[in-house]
């Protein structure tokens, strides 16, 4: 998400700071970026802007007018991470969470300055161009209320969560899944395709926090964790998927 979410505010003209750990975390983001990037700007009719890398949050935060969190979805990673871009950024920098599950309030106990805290989630692939905020290219929409999951998110899950119920049940498998989403609702990718896309693991820490904070059904994340992302299986990331 980290090097989509770059790509899209490069590509409308805005001079992009890429922070990671370390050089070797950047896992070709770079070379998306720029295989994307121009095509990007030509569909805003934009002049696309830099895009720099830096293993310091500090540099990276410290004159930023808004800074994006999209590190894995744990509560307790985004609470420290929070916590510290808090500290470094300006006061009047909009800090936006990434986080398709967590709610704003659970990651700013750590946080001083909250009046410019929020959540600020995007979609992949990039031809969703929906962002639940705030509008570079992308199509604006409001969740009114601090909540468990976005709006689409958590319509989102409940499919994925019934899809995996469906394999871990012995029902059918992803192949045929896949196959009779797209007929029904004439879409070009599958509920399965998207998960393996997404990276297993992924799914699985967002389907965890459905289940800590909302008390659902822990079998469709327990069955994806024993089966796959255990084994070291995460479907495009490495290892084998829903569909392979």
């Amino acid at each position: 998400m980290g090097r989509r979410i770059t790509m899209m505010w490069a590509a409308a003209g805005y001079v992009v700071l890429l922070c990671e750990k370390s050089a070797d975390n950047y896992d070709g983001a770079l070379d998306f970026i720029k295989a994307n990037k121009e095509q990007q700007a030509a569909r805003l009719g934009t002049t696309p802007g830099e895009v720099k890398v830096t293993a310091s949050l500090q540099d990276a935060v410290q004159n930023a007018w808004m800074v994006i969190e999209a590190i894995p979805e744990k509560l307790d990673l985004k609470i420290e991470l929070l916590a510290q871009i808090d500290q470094f950024a300006p006061p009047d920098c909009v800090i936006a969470s990434n986080s398709s599950s967590l709610r704003t309030s659970q990651m700013i106990v750590k946080t001083e300055k909250n009046y410019r805290i929020c959540n600020g989630h995007y979609y992949m692939p990039p031809e969703q161009t929906y962002y639940e905020l705030i509008a570079a290219g992308f199509q604006p929409a409001h969740a009114k209320v601090d909540s468990t999951g976005l709006i689409f998110n958590r319509i989102w899950a409940s499919i994925k969560r019934e899809c995996l119920l469906v394999m871990a049940d012995g029902v059918s498998d992803g192949h045929t899944i896949d196959a009779m989403f797209k007929s029904w609702f004439q879409a070009s990718k599958g509920p399965c395709m998207m998960m393996d896309t997404v990276g297993l693991d992924t799914v699985a820490n967002i389907e965890e926090v459905y289940v800590q904070q909302r008390g659902l059904d822990p079998r469709a994340m327990q069955w994806l964790r024993d089966t796959y992302v255990s084994k070291g299986n995460l479907g495009s990331k490495g290892g084998k998927g829903l569909l392979s």
